[in-house]
């Protein structure tokens, strides 16, 4: 005869059975929350560990710098580097790997990419890399080493500096600054009558801004400015374009767009009667071409983009890519003098930019269009940029029409040992010859990469193009 369950143990089955799921369904949840936390604080850990190594990479960045303050250009301080804090020892380890950017075999910018890990968890890799690179003249609208005005028909964006007084009386948007704390200025700067204790920055404009003026600031050494021409005439021999003294009148290179520049031996050019503040009135300039030879098409080389002519050089045309241009170095009587002969422009979309240095003065034409461009940072090493009076041009009326001309727009930077100046006024303050408005600003595209040799203005690289990986 088969008994029949009690109801009592059957419940108590049942309740068993209940107790062991609901007590997994806990374990799981427990094990669930544990495994959670575990992996979180992982995961925090992990993200610690990786803040360390991006502190110990960006101080792989700093000691770069810090190296390259005691060995200028050196690209040969790369390699592992051991990181310790000063209470507990060691910590983790920087790797830096440096690359240069060059012309010529010359630096230009030094890439450091640092990657940086810790001993305690070697797998939370940060990865920094930077440019570093001295500034330029290219951060500048006029660097001059002599008084200038710059008359109420210009307007210039970007920084001005003189180691001597400054008479500013156009429209800016940037620091206006002088080596002098006082000076001089008398009726050929427009000031009638003469200050004898000007402000280093003066004005009498109601154009200017006096709250951008800085007075007896540290001048810049001028002398630091200057290219080592000869060093830029050994590399235009060897990689780049190089063209020696001419018994002509000196050379015409006209820049093409498709990266070429076309070369002519100027034969034949007028002389006639100018004006400038150094010279005075004399009858023997000649930047009008009358007759010229071709010579060649040249292509210009991208890894050392350097052209040397000893001896005058006209230039124009459109430029393709970075490039450093000189005349210098003629020791006959030829001048050393480069003249923008039209038109200097950049190919569009293009990160095209020029150096033009010349060894005496930098000319702007006498032939030249009512409304004219010149892109590029322009050096002037002995003598100054600018435009000269004209009067008439006796050798035909026809160039009469040149003598006055509508706009200049400047694109880019001047560098000028003497005087600059691209207007002329009388007594009375009437325009009489050259650019009756002129729109000057720096180029902001070249100021981190500008063209190759281009002059720092500092020994200390700055830090440019910070970026992390990791």
């Amino acid at each position: 005869m088969q008994t029949l369950p009690s109801l009592k143990s059957s419940q108590a089955g049942q309740l068993l059975v209940l107790v062991l799921v609901l007590g997994s369904v806990f374990l799981i949840i427990i094990s669930s929350f544990i495994s959670s936390v575990i992996a979180q604080s992982q995961v925090v850990e992990f993200r610690f560990q990786q803040q360390q190594a991006g502190d110990i990479a960006e101080a792989g960045l700093n000691y770069y710098k810090w190296y390259l303050a005691h060995n200028s250009g050196d690209i040969s301080g790369g390699g592992v580097y051991e990181y310790t804090d000063p209470e507990s020892g060691r910590i983790g380890e920087y790797e830096l790997d440096v690359t240069g950017n060059s012309y010529c075999g010359q630096i230009s910018s030094i890439e450091v990419e640092s990657t940086g890990r810790t001993d305690a968890n070697p797998d939370a890799v940060a990865i920094i890399s930077a440019k570093y690179k001295q500034p330029t003249v290219a951060e500048y609208s006029f660097i001059t080493n002599s008084a200038t005005w710059y008359g109420d028909s210009r307007v210039i964006t970007g920084p001005v500096h003189s180691n001597q007084g400054v008479k500013m009386d156009g429209f800016h948007n940037s620091i206006v600054g002088s080596g002098q704390s006082t000076w001089t200025c008398t009726s050929s700067f427009g000031c009638t009558p003469t200050l004898s204790n000007a402000p280093g920055v003066h004005t009498n404009s109601g154009n200017a801004t006096p709250g951008l003026f800085q007075s007896g600031v540290d001048p810049i050494d001028f002398l630091g400015l200057t290219i080592d021409l000869a060093q830029m005439r050994t590399s235009a021999q060897a990689d780049g374009v190089y063209y020696g003294p001419t018994s002509g009148s000196g050379y015409r290179a006209i820049f093409q767009s498709d990266g070429t520049v076309d070369v002519y031996r100027v034969t034949n050019t007028p002389s006639y009667t100018s004006f400038s503040s150094t010279e005075g009135y004399h009858n023997y300039e000649r930047n009008v071409i009358f007759n010229q030879t071709f010579l060649a098409t040249e292509v210009i080389d991208p890894g050392c983009p350097v052209l040397f002519f000893e001896d005058k050089l006209w230039i124009e045309g459109v430029i393709e890519q970075k490039v450093a241009v000189a005349a210098g170095l003629n020791t006959s009587n030829a001048q050393n003098n480069i003249v923008i002969n039209n038109n200097v422009t950049y190919q569009s979309g293009t990160d095209a930019g020029l150096l033009a240095i010349a060894e005496d003065d930098v000319d702007i034409g006498f032939v030249v269009p009512d409304n004219m461009t010149v892109n590029g940072i322009y050096i002037a090493q002995n003598g100054r940029f600018g435009r000269n009076h004209y009067e008439y041009a006796h050798f035909s009326n026809y160039y009469d029409q040149f003598i006055s001309r509508n706009s200049l727009t400047r694109l880019g930077s001047v560098v000028s040992s003497g005087r600059v100046g691209t207007e002329w006024s009388n007594g009375l303050g009437a325009h009489i010859s050259g650019f009756r408005n002129r729109f000057i600003s720096f180029d902001r595209n070249q100021i981190d990469n500008p063209p190759p040799l281009t002059p720092s203005t500092n020994d200390v690289y700055e830090l440019q193009d910070w970026r992390q990986e990791g």
